[in-house]
C-alpha cells in the first residue's frame, strides 16, 4: 500500500493515477476519520492527471484534515501538468505546496 504511517502524528500518501490515486485517498479519509491527530503529507510525484472526481476527494480530505480535525495537510512533487490544473481551478490558493517530500515532512515534524 502506498499510504503508510510515516511518525505518530504524520500520514504519507504517495499517490499515483486513477485507480490506485482513489483508493488511496479513500484510505487517507478514513484514518484522518479515526485518528483526529494526524497531518497528511500527499506525494504527487506519481500522478500525471486530476479529474473531477479526484479534485472532489481531496476537497473533502482538506476539510477533514483542515477544518473538522484542525490540523495540516501538504502537498509534494506536483509535476506542471498537474500544477496547471490546480492553477486553472484556483485550487492554488487553498492547498499548501512543497517542492518534495522531505522538505513537507520536515515542515509537518517542526510545525513550520
Amino acid at each position: 500500500m502506498s499510504v503508510q504511517q510515516w511518525s505518530e502524528t504524520v500520514l504519507l500518501g504517495d499517490l499515483g493515477d486513477d485507480p490506485q490515486y482513489t483508493d488511496d485517498l479513500t484510505a487517507i479519509i478514513e484514518q484522518c476519520r479515526k485518528d483526529t491527530r494526524l497531518d497528511v503529507l500527499l506525494n504527487f510525484a506519481e500522478v500525471s492527471y486530476l479529474n473531477s472526481s479526484n479534485i472532489a476527494q481531496l476537497l473533502k480530505l482538506r476539510k477533514l484534515v483542515t477544518v473538522t480535525n484542525e490540523r495540516r495537510l501538504k502537498m509534494a512533487g506536483v509535476n506542471t501538468r498537474v500544477w496547471g490544473v490546480f492553477l486553472v481551478t484556483g485550487l492554488d490558493r487553498l492547498f499548501d505546496f512543497v517542492d518534495d517530500v522531505p522538505s513537507g515532512l520536515a515542515g509537518l515534524q517542526i510545525g513550520d
